[in-house]
């Protein structure tokens, strides 16, 4: 009988500190997407790093020139390139809804 409440009592223990420690973690911003801290969206970049953002944003394609030039004017009003070198713009919300006046992309 003391044997089982030794082991009821040890379970318990490492339960509460398991649910501790991920308490901790999950403050701290280690603990997957808690911490707020995205590393794309509205202001995730500084305008100094907008040049090799775009760098790798247009590192694919055969129109490096204006792919450039209008991801630079994009990366400096919405200080946010979306991931990846194609889409994903839905991770940066303004960059994403920037329209020419004809109602297409402003952004690549």
């Amino acid at each position: 009988m003391a044997m089982a409440k030794f082991f009821a009592a040890l379970i318990l223990a490492l339960l509460a500190i398991s649910m501790l420690q991920t308490t901790v973690m999950a403050n701290h911003g280690h603990g997957g997407h808690h911490g707020g801290n995205n590393a794309y969206g509205p202001g995730s970049l500084k305008s100094y790093q907008c040049p090799s953002q775009c760098s790798r944003r247009c590192g694919q394609t055969q129109y490096h020139k204006p792919c450039m030039f209008f991801c630079q004017k994009c990366c400096k009003k919405c200080l946010c390139v979306p991931p990846g070198y194609y889409g994903n713009k839905a991770l940066c919300p303004c960059y994403n809804n920037w329209k020419t006046q004809q109602g297409g992309p402003k952004c690549p």
